[in-house]
């Protein structure tokens, strides 16, 4: 008997929805629903200096008029599905990797871990040097004097490797081409890589549609997966919508923000046959609603690479 489905999308609520977060979520939502899938709605809301619950409400709002509906969660599933309601089932699963041995505090600051002779991961982000992986009980206690540390995963050199439903083979090696990530901030500020991996094991996730810059980071979630024993999902990471001069569109920089869109009197269902054209799943732009594009869904026609909009 074949596994259901379950997709879902997972918004961070740190400012209005661009064009590029509906790009994301209409291929997660098709990929779900074209094999009779469901979809979770959850609000990745850590960062408590940067989202805000009317940005929560704003996503809501915007995906329905889309036309992209959910199963479960969202508001009206209650606080389970706002991360920053989550903090003692992450503070319990930190637990567990420390008992296990895997975590250790790190002191250093942004100006450390952004070194120009640190080395840099092949995105062109820093890859941690390891720098407190070895200190002493003693030089932790004397540190801790001074800041308060953040907790980082202790990886092993080992390789991992996965089939991305698009983007094909991907491999690394864990602490050469990763390195050690962050778990908790030093402000106690859970991080994205434990959070997500326990809420999609928890949520019963199985399939993670998301953009392609999260490519790199899925060797660290699906290392935790196997250190806490949630199954691992399929994973698809789809192309990110750049601005002409190569930059990805950003909800700071105000990218095509759906509420300007929805302001200027564009339809819904052009809005959604923009995307189905630029994604490869109709051969010209014209309007459509997302049921209408579920009979044409499929993985194979799907861009892989990232799409210049203007």
């Amino acid at each position: 008997m074949s596994t259901e489905t379950t997709g879902r999308f997972a918004p961070s609520p740190s400012g209005k929805m661009h064009l590029g977060n509906a790009f994301s979520c209409l291929l997660a939502w098709l990929s779900a629903r074209s094999t009779g899938g469901r979809i979770i709605l959850r609000h990745e809301d850590l960062d408590p200096a940067r989202c805000r619950r009317e940005y929560a409400n704003q996503i809501e709002d915007d995906l329905r008029w889309l036309g992209l509906d959910w199963d479960e969660g969202g508001s009206q599933g209650g606080s389970q599905y706002y991360q920053s309601c989550r903090r003692e089932i992450y503070q319990h699963y930190l637990a567990v990797l420390e008992e296990k041995g895997l975590v250790y505090p790190c002191f250093c600051t942004r100006a450390d871990l952004h070194a120009a002779s640190a080395p840099h991961a092949a995105d062109g982000t820093p890859i941690y040097s390891g720098a407190c992986r070895e200190l002493s009980p003693r030089q932790r206690r004397e540190r801790a004097l001074l800041r308060s540390p953040a907790l980082r995963a202790r990886v092993p050199a080992e390789t991992v490797s996965f089939r991305d439903g698009l983007q094909g083979l991907y491999s690394v090696q864990l602490e050469k081409d990763c390195g050690d990530f962050i778990l908790r901030r030093s402000d106690g500020v859970f991080a994205y890589q434990l959070a997500v991996v326990v809420d999609d094991g928890l949520m019963g996730v199985n399939q993670v549609v998301r953009g392609r810059d999260l490519l790199s980071s899925t060797p660290w979630q699906l290392w935790l997966q196997e250190q806490l024993g949630f199954q691992q999902p399929e994973y698809c990471h789809v192309p990110l919508l750049v601005a002409a001069e190569g930059r990805r569109l950003s909800k700071r920089d105000g990218d095509m923000d759906l509420g300007a869109i929805r302001a200027s009197g564009v339809s819904p269902q052009s809005l959604v046959g923009r995307l189905a054209f630029l994604a490869g799943i109709i051969d010209r732009e014209e309007p459509v609603t997302p049921e209408e594009l579920i009979p044409l869904f499929r993985w194979e026609n799907i861009r892989k690479e990232n799409i210049v909009v203007k």
